[in-house]
Parts: C-alpha cells; structure tokens; sequence
C-alpha cells in the first residue's frame, strides 16, 4: 500500500513540475526542460526530481538557475498540489544524463 502512494505523488509531483517548467522555459525560448522521474523519500519530505535538459550544453547553468530558485519553484508547486498533499516536499534537482550515455554507447557501437 505504501508503494503505491509514493508513486502517486511521485506521478502528481511530476506532472505538476512538468508543466511549471513548461511554462517557464517558453519565456527563454530554445530551452526544453523535462522531469523525467521524480522519487520521493517514505516520510514525503524530500523529493529528487531528475530533469532532463535541452541543449544538454547549457544544462549546467540551467540547472544552477534552477537550483537558485528552488524555493519559488516549491512555492508553485505547493499552490498547484495544495488539495492533494498536505505539505509539499523539500524538493532537489539532479540533471537526467541517461540519453547522453545512450547516445555515447551508440556511438562507441557504430565503431
């Protein structure tokens, strides 16, 4: 039972920054941002969101921009989800680099 609450709210947690992302980076233009999976911790007071970042060359610096407004990206969240959970988790943000390694292997068997 506990295991399928978690991935409930990990699914709200991420539908939900999904589409906070979406609307921030079309403002910039050029930038694709996307949660690819969200865990979050058994007590629900940390959630680690993956994000996947395009272009994978400026993920760094968006990911520092990211990580510097953390506390106005959780305030969003808690407005969006505030009928769902009681308090919203302590989020962090780790960049998704699963599709540059399956481009790197693919590349490394082409050889």
């Amino acid at each position: 039972m506990q295991g399928t609450r978690l991935e409930r709210i990990s699914r709200l947690l991420q539908k939900e920054l999904s589409e906070i992302f979406r609307l921030e980076t079309a403002k910039m233009g050029g930038v694709l941002v996307s949660v690819s999976t969200v865990r979050v911790s058994p007590d629900l007071s940390v959630a680690r969101a993956y994000l996947s970042i395009f272009p994978s060359e400026r993920a760094q610096e968006l990911l520092a921009n990211i990580n510097a407004n953390v506390s106005a990206i959780r305030y969003d969240l808690a407005a969006r989800v505030r009928h769902q959970l009681r308090r919203t988790p302590e989020l962090s943000f780790f960049i998704d680099d699963s599709l540059d390694y399956i481009d790197h292997i693919d590349e490394l068997l082409k050889k």
